[in-house]
């Protein structure tokens, strides 16, 4: 039995090492490799051999380390990258793992922040209303309108450092409008049916995780697991039973609207659909854009101008909810801005703590809402609804601690553990993947 070898050079150089032959059996076998499911990170090789050694080897124009098959790995920098591996050393998938690996320590880090922050967001926002107690709609439209200054900024500054380039600016701005759209309109159902007690309203966001599941199914042609599913069921189930054991006020379906319940629902559904379409949109992004991606900040801004675009028309009927005339909306967003400020001589004996607590709850939101849409961009929208669900127990728990400005810190619920364990154990459930099983399969079109 004969054996050829022959080194082909990927690039421009032609290759310069002859072909060393023997007496051959001319028979040949060329295996057919499986095709993989989709996975833009795995690399592809060919290999055509005869019965005994016949391979055909892509190397990068430096040519491999000398020593053959055996050698070395090329040092980083070297080479061509992924065509550098050969499959006779049944090293194609090693750079594969190496890249999910990082990608999976990504999005625990990314998580684990948005977590920390959706904590933050929660009881910031509690502490920001002692002294905007009587001003919660201003704090509302600062957050608001004042995001759009503040992203447009740092669009600015991270399109004049090369960050972001003209590409990215040119993506198509009717998804993005879209965003606005549905995330003004989920602003102002929620508000709506602000009827309904705290606790009542965290019962149903727990349907923001079933409608995201649902959408992405939609939209997405995502496939998810029985494990998955499960899991997101279990986290659901474990925040409804970490804060119904500490409702003190009874408050039950029987006792709230059906109207204002199923309200609240439908706010819920314009949240996940808001979610979704931010997928698609840094999906569209990565298969039209050169550059690979759209900066998270061109969604950010665009998304929040079009937000208080449709905000600022809607200002009539959401000041009316919040029992505020419209012809007086002035004045209160006046006397709102003097109490924030902390200044106008009655009205800051009773704002003490502004415009500290206020300010810390806006950055520390903001800085929510961005990585949030960071954990968005580089896993799924279920995931990153999973990181703001586990920041509700915590926050539950960050409350029974003696916090400023609070007064009488409230007792842990009698249920706290016993819901706190069955989230964990949905998490964990949702994130076991079995050997060989891929998670949240995209669709082939996509």
């Amino acid at each position: 039995m004969a054996l050829y070898f022959r080194r082909l050079t990927a690039g421009p150089t032609i290759p310069d090492v002859p072909a060393q032959y023997r007496k051959f059996n001319p028979t040949v076998e060329i295996p057919a490799f499986p095709l993989l499911p989709y996975n833009k990170y795995r690399s592809l090789g060919i290999s055509l051999r005869s019965r005994k050694h016949w391979l055909v080897e892509a190397v990068g124009p430096t040519g491999r380390p000398e020593g053959g098959d055996g050698a070395k790995k090329a040092a980083v920098g070297q080479g061509p990258g992924a065509c550098s591996y050969s499959l006779g050393d049944r090293r194609v998938g090693e750079r594969t793992t190496e890249i999910e690996r990082n990608r999976k320590v990504e999005v625990v880090i990314a998580a684990g922040v948005t977590v920390v922050l959706g904590v933050g967001n929660r009881v910031l926002y509690k502490l920001a209303l002692v002294p905007l107690k009587h001003y919660p709609f201003f704090l509302a439209q600062l957050a608001t309108f004042g995001y759009v200054l503040v992203y447009f900024s740092i669009l600015y500054f991270r399109y004049h450092a090369g960050i972001v380039t003209d590409e990215m600016l040119s993506v198509p701005k009717a998804p993005l409008l879209g965003v606005g759209l549905l995330e003004a309109l989920a602003a102002a159902t929620g508000m709506a049916a602000g009827a309904l007690t705290s606790y009542f309203g965290l019962y149903l966001q727990q349907t923001s995780l079933v409608w995201q599941i649902f959408l992405s199914m939609i939209f997405l042609g995502r496939r998810y697991r029985v494990n998955q599913l499960l899991g997101c069921f279990l986290v659901a189930v474990g925040v409804v039973i970490t804060v119904a054991s500490g409702s003190s006020s009874g408050y039950s379906l029987k006792e709230a609207s059906i109207f204002w319940s199923l309200l609240m629902i439908f706010s819920f559904l314009l949240q996940a659909a808001d979610t979704v379409l931010k997928e698609v949109i840094f999906l569209d992004a990565a298969k039209r854009l050169k550059c690979g991606s759209v900066d998270l900040f061109v969604v950010n801004s665009y998304g929040s101008a079009f937000q208080a675009l449709f905000i600022f028309l809607l200002l009539p009927f959401l000041s009316k909810l919040w029992g505020i005339p419209f012809s007086q909306l002035p004045n209160y967003l006046k006397d709102g801005a003097a109490c924030f400020l902390n200044i106008g001589g009655t009205l800051s004996s009773g704002c003490d703590g502004a415009p500290l607590l206020p300010l810390l709850f806006v950055i520390v939101n903001m800085g929510f809402n961005i990585s949030l849409l960071h954990l968005l961009k580089i896993s799924s929208g279920v995931v990153s609804s999973l990181a703001s669900t586990f920041s509700v127990p915590i926050s539950v728990y960050v409350f029974t601690l003696p916090l400023p400005y609070l007064g009488v810190a409230s007792s842990l619920p009698t249920g706290f553990v016993a819901g706190a364990i069955i989230l964990v154990l949905g998490l964990l459930i949702y994130s076991w993947s079995p050997s060989g099983s891929p998670t949240a399969l995209p669709s082939p079109s996509r």
